[in-house]
């Protein structure tokens, strides 16, 4: 998929491995270095798809192809189940499934963090119940 003459360039702000905030511009192709280069980033190549993208990443370049390794290989077994041939299909359906994912552990981590929190104030408050009467 050629965009028409055009690069694509994704930044990826990754503070602490669970933030990840992705921008993405379309640039005129510049002998196939971006326009715009943010400074302090590293310009990493990766593949998702058959499709090459660069990409500036703040940090963890490692963690950058990991995420790509795993969209690749989502959008490779919707493709096969689905016997699916448009890449754009592919990637909606793919999509879906990690915000799927993504939906599921969210749901799950506010099953423990509510009744992990109670916990938390009730221990808490017994310890200050404890200081207070040994003042």
């Amino acid at each position: 998929m050629d965009n028409s003459g055009l690069g694509m360039t994704t930044t990826f702000c990754m503070r602490d491995c669970q933030t990840v905030v992705a921008r993405v511009a379309a640039m005129a192709d510049n002998g196939g270095s971006p326009a715009i280069q943010e400074t302090g980033s590293a310009n990493v190549k990766i593949e998702i798809y058959d499709q090459a993208y660069n990409v500036n990443a703040d940090q963890n370049e490692q963690y950058l192809q990991e995420l790509a390794a795993y969209v690749d290989g989502k959008m490779r077994e919707i493709a096969s189940a689905t016997r699916m041939v448009d890449s754009l299909k592919v990637a909606v359906l793919a999509s879906l499934n990690i915000a799927d994912e993504l939906f599921t552990l969210r749901g799950r981590q506010q099953e423990i963090d509510g009744p992990l929190r109670k916990r938390v104030e009730k221990c808490v408050a017994l310890v200050e119940k404890a200081l207070e009467q040994s003042n």
